[in-house]
Order: structure tokens, then sequence, then C-alpha cells
């Protein structure tokens, strides 16, 4: 999970809480061992803990130690190389819940297919928040949003260190495996609605999008760019508006 910063994840926790799905935070609330994978700093477990009964006893987990060390008090931390963890039978072993926010856009389908089995056998649910979905909509609307889209969405499928990525089909890819495996499963949209006032947000997903769109078609470059600057001046104007697709995957052990 190395590569984001906590600036980074600082900008989006807003972003994040106001568009997750608080219904199924409620669906699989229960009280107990809760272990939080790619954790970062904690934003999940900070939008989690007030929803969930207690006693809550926290363990985070993540590659990255300086985000760790940002984690909120109280929570055990446990860094750990998300390729190995799901050997770690110990960790699993107990937990009443198993969380991670933004996460399974980024991970192959071998490794989601290993964590879903894995919660399975230690009778945990699951909570998968803000997995991308693919749905880009910017207004006001470019000539080029479409390709920019396309392009980012076949970056989203890139190895982000875990083999191939799932990108914008893990939603519906955790959803399939869950079932399969025996649990009852709901999901809900969770979309970003960045309104104009956020221009730090918009203006580091242009930056971001235009990077990606390029690194797959690097002859599409000068449009890219051209793109990108446009964009930019709708949000100098206060005119940008940009919904990101997500959906929020909950699942409890067979009911």
């Amino acid at each position: 999970m190395s590569g984001f910063s906590a600036e980074w994840l600082a900008l989006r926790e807003p972003a994040d809480a106001a568009a997750r799905s608080s219904g199924l935070v409620g669906f699989v609330a229960r009280p107990g061992r809760l272990l939080d994978l790619g954790g970062g700093t904690g934003s999940n477990i900070r939008y989690l803990a007030s929803r969930l009964p207690s006693p809550q006893m926290w363990t985070l987990v993540d590659d990255d130690a300086a985000l760790i060390a940002k984690a909120p008090p109280n929570v055990l931390t446990h860094r750990a190389d998300l390729n190995r963890v799901l050997d770690d039978h110990d960790l699993f072993e107990g937990c009443a819940l198993v969380t991670a926010s933004a996460l399974l856009d980024l991970v192959s389908e071998r490794w989601l297919a290993k964590l879903v089995l894995r919660c399975r056998a230690a009778g945990a649910s699951m909570l998968f928040a803000l997995n991308y979905d693919g749905r880009i909509v910017c207004s006001p609307e470019d000539p080029d949003d479409a390709l920019v889209q396309r392009l980012v969405n076949e970056h989203q499928k890139t190895d982000k260190g875990f083999g191939p990525a799932l990108g914008p089909d893990a939603g519906a890819r955790a959803v399939q495996l869950m079932t399969a495996a025996g649990y009852t499963v709901r999901q809900q949209r969770s979309d970003w609605k960045l309104t104009a006032d956020m221009r730090r947000l918009h203006l580091e997903l242009i930056s971001g999008w235009a990077a990606a769109a390029s690194a797959i078609a690097p002859a599409s470059a000068g449009a890219i760019a051209a793109w990108r600057a446009r964009r930019v001046a709708h949000v100098d104007a206060g005119r940008c508006r940009i919904l990101v697709g997500h959906i929020d995957v909950a699942a409890v052990p067979g009911r």
C-alpha cells in the first residue's frame, strides 16, 4: 500500500465519509476484534468507531510505517506486506469484522478470492467501502472526458503490487465471490459528489487522471494535457463538479 501520502489521505477523508453507506455499517455491526486492511492513517477506523458497537479491539494493517504512525490511539498496528498478510491465520482468527476502504480496486482477483476464503474460515463479516466502479462524470462536460475516462479505467487494471488489478470490476467481483462463499451480501453506491468548493481535491484528481491516461497512451499526451488545462480552468472559475463512482459492499456469514 506504499505510495499514498498522508496528505492525500487527509484530503480525501471528508469526501469518503460523506459518500459512504451508513446502512451497510449497521448490517455488519458486531462488537469484538476488528481488522482494518491497508488502513493507512486510520480513516476507516475513524469513520467506523462511532458507528459500531463496543467493545472494539482494532488492528490496523499497512506496510507504510509513516502512515501507521498517524493511526488513532488505542489501535493495535501491524506493519505487514498485504501480499503476505493473508497467510497469517492468527491475524484473522476470532475477527468479528474484516474491513478496508478504497482497497479492492487495487488488488488482483486471486488476492480477493483468497481474502474471502480467509474471512469465511474465520467466520468474519466483511465491509469493503469506496471501491471505484469506473464512473467519472465531470461538469461542465469536455469533448475529451470520455477519452480520459477510458484510459484511466485501463490504467486502473494495471498491477498495483498485487498482480493485475480488478480496477472498476472490484465491487461486482467481490459480490460474486462473497455470495459463492455462502455469505449474505448487500451493496450500495457510495459516489463522491465533489462540489466547486473542493478545489484541492479536484486538482489532485485531474492531475492524477491526466498522468494515468498519459501513461497508458503516450501518443495522446498532448490532447490529455490540453484536457487537463481546460478542466483546471473550470476549477479556477469555480464551476467544476465531479462525480466519481464507488460501491460499498458488505457481507455477513449466511443468514
